[in-house]
């Protein structure tokens, strides 16, 4: 092995002292070393670690639902409907006899998809969106940052439901409508992060040696946007499930009998009063998965943004 390799790998030093060697042999320690550092100081805000840990768990739980759920979520009973939380059914039972603990597990795949899916949509169209309108800036940034304008006039939810009364209910439609009402926030602080960094000196130079324009958005300008596009996104992910419970609230979104929490939540609000686990469960669903994005977001833009704290 050569003197190289043996500074730029683990080698037979133990992967801590690797990892926290004072400087980087090889530009794959650096990245390691950077990895790192980022997770220890996640790991050292408490409440990053509560979102995190709750996301992590709330993952398996729609990874392995058939193990992890008692029932079947769509087994109907009603001999055993209405029935409250007990050792037989946790959470208790909804208006059809269905194990409702069971029907949040597998709700949660629902949400999930939802979620991820709307901002895989979201966050690139956003990105480029406003990457482009900053670094042209001109009759090319009045234009997108108007249109991002007129969408940011309407709350989301509002947009999204406007946009599922014309494309129709269901899922698909939902997510569609759910990523076309939240990429304008993301593409106002694309925008933001490129009009602080187009007149940088090494955007001068990539352009003195003949890089185009979208060379040099798409390989120098959006790469230093990713870090407050993702702190965003994992922020904005809560408005994304309680856009998408809203929409499955208002029958607007999965459909029935598919156990999503907002139609779960909606089935549940005429027993509200007189069987208080129907609403209560899901809400709680609802309330609890939105917090661990809110922590974790919180949690990586102290990673993330150098520029914070």
């Amino acid at each position: 092995m050569s003197a190289h390799d043996a500074a730029g790998a683990p080698g037979r030093r133990s992967l801590r002292e690797w990892l926290d060697a004072p400087t980087a042999a090889s530009p794959g320690q650096a990245r390691a070393q950077a990895v790192w550092r980022g997770w220890r100081r996640l790991s050292r805000n408490p409440a990053a670690m509560v979102g995190l840990v709750i996301l992590l768990a709330l993952l398996l739980a729609a990874l392995f639902a058939p193990l992890v759920a008692t029932h079947d979520p769509f087994a109907q009973d009603l001999t055993r409907r209405l029935q409250p939380p007990s050792a037989a059914h946790w959470f208790g039972t909804d208006d059809l006899g269905r194990d409702i603990y069971s029907r949040i597990i597998y709700g949660s795949r629902i949400t999930l998809y939802i979620a991820f899916l709307a901002a895989a949509i979201a966050g690139p169209i956003g990105l480029i969106v406003g990457a482009t309108s900053g670094y042209f800036g001109g009759w090319v940034d009045i234009v997108l940052m108007r249109v991002v304008d007129v969408f940011l006039s309407f709350p989301a939810l509002i947009l999204a439901l406007a946009f599922v009364a014309a494309l129709g209910a269901g899922i698909d439609n939902a997510i569609i409508a759910i990523s076309l009402a939240a990429w304008p926030p993301i593409a106002r602080l694309a925008r933001a992060e490129t009009l602080s960094v187009r007149k940088a000196e090494y955007i001068a130079a990539a352009r003195l040696m003949g890089a185009g324009a979208t060379r040099i958005i798409v390989g120098h300008i959006m790469p230093m946007c990713v870090p407050s596009v993702v702190i965003r996104i994992t922020l904005n992910m809560a408005g994304i499930i309680l856009t998408a419970a809203g929409l499955g609230f208002l029958g607007l979104g999965a459909q029935p009998p598919m156990p999503e929490w907002g139609a779960m939540l909606a089935s549940g609000r005429q027993f509200m009063l007189t069987n208080w686990w129907l609403a209560t469960m899901p809400g709680l669903a609802i309330l609890f998965v939105s917090l661990a994005f809110n922590l974790l977001g919180d949690g990586l833009r102290d990673v993330l943004d150098p520029r914070h704290g």
